[in-house]
């Protein structure tokens, strides 16, 4: 299993929030390059950075943070927010990203995503973020009307590789993940390589995921608040 380190900004800081609501924000770092070293400097190569003001405004507003990371530490990475079209993607991927997380692009504009998985098959990435059970989009704040295994079972059909599955009732409460239901998405979806995230609250937890042969996990608060270390991570990456 991977294990990923996560960044979230919002307005150039490093901040949590409290199952994806905008008004519950905690501030970690002003200085995502400062955490992103940090990372670097426990042996990470590959984070995970996620745009929040782009999730919400649709446009990439810490991109500069995010290149700046990239530039300076010659570290892969994985983000999103903001993503709406194919061009969106591909001005991404010449940005340096390695992958490109997208969500609201994949429900409210498919022929672009699809078009995106196909000419970039290595790095896309469907943001499955789920809210009681349907994909949620657009910050979190919408949520779409088809059922997620058809939606999924048809992007798996047009090419998709990967997804990164975010229980959103478990994001930012170090809960515990919804470990069931990435099982379950990994016994449907064998072929699929599938990121969990959300709820991480210690070792145990990321042993557990390892145990159930989940591909990679994205580990933010945990690791904010004192629960797990870069060490215990780097412990269980593959």
């Amino acid at each position: 299993m991977k294990v990923i380190p996560a960044i979230d900004l919002l307005d150039g800081q490093v901040v949590r929030l409290h199952k994806g609501s905008y008004t519950e924000v905690t501030v970690y770092a002003d200085s995502p390059l400062i955490t992103a070293t940090e990372f670097e400097n426990a042996g990470f190569d590959h984070i995970h950075i996620v745009d929040l003001n782009g999730a919400k405004e649709g446009a990439f507003v810490n991109l500069p943070h995010i290149q700046e990371v990239i530039n300076t530490l010659g570290i892969s990475v994985q983000t999103g927010g903001g993503i709406r079209t194919f061009e969106d993607v591909k001005a991404l991927i010449d940005a340096g990203l390695t992958k490109v997380i997208c969500s609201s692009m994949a429900i409210k504009n498919e022929a672009d995503f699809v078009k995106a998985v196909k000419t970039y098959p290595e790095n896309m990435i469907l943001g499955m973020d789920l809210k009681d059970g349907k994909i949620a989009y657009s910050g979190w704040l919408k949520t779409a009307e088809e059922d997620t295994y058809s939606f999924l079972s048809r992007m798996i059909a047009e090419g998709l590789q990967e997804v990164l599955c975010t229980d959103i009732s478990k994001d930012g409460t170090l809960s515990g993940p919804n470990i069931e239901l990435y099982r379950q998405l990994k016994r449907d979806f064998p072929d699929i390589r599938l990121i969990a995230s959300g709820g991480v609250s210690n070792i145990d937890d990321l042993i557990e995921l390892n145990a159930s042969n989940i591909d990679a996990v994205v580990v933010g608060k945990a690791y904010y608040e004192g629960h797990i270390t870069l060490e215990q991570m780097k412990s269980l990456t593959a």
